[in-house]
């Protein structure tokens, strides 16, 4: 069973003094948030930028990832708490993605820290954002127990 997504941008003007605005079109969650390239190569000043996007869209993947190795393994988590950083540079090739670096704290009855590393680090390479980021930036996963 395959399922889609869509969201929509807008942008008007030039890339440095323009603005844009982006929106989630089959969840209606997210209407006409601010973009522009300040808010993505500096100060975000209130505005979102598609690597914030895709760092949302990565600790979200990521904690359904883990969750699904450790309920697999019997040991069901109570609690995940991930956060995503998703670093954007430009340099001699130009503007690109470079890293996104997941940071996951986890409440889990009956798991030691190795086998929540482990699990950690299976959720990382099995998750879809991650199989979609891969080979493009580099993907990296740090693990703690609560």
């Amino acid at each position: 069973m395959a399922t889609t997504r869509r969201a929509e941008a807008t942008w008007d003007g030039e890339l440095v003094s323009g603005s844009g605005v982006v929106s989630a079109v089959s969840s209606g969650v997210f209407t006409d948030l601010p973009v522009t390239w300040v808010s993505r190569t500096e100060d975000a000043g209130g505005r979102t930028s598609p690597e914030e996007l895709v760092a949302a869209a990565h600790a979200a993947c990521y904690s359904m990832a883990l969750s699904y190795v450790l309920g697999n393994a019997g040991t069901p988590p109570t609690k995940l708490e991930v956060s995503a950083t998703v670093t954007f540079e430009v340099g001699q090739g130009g503007p690109r993605v470079a890293s996104s670096a997941l940071t996951v704290r986890g409440e889990v009855p009956g798991v030691d820290a190795d086998a929540f590393r482990e699990a950690a680090e299976a959720a990382k390479d099995g998750c879809p954002i991650s199989q979609a980021l891969q080979g493009n930036v580099a993907l990296s996963v740090e693990a703690e127990l609560a």
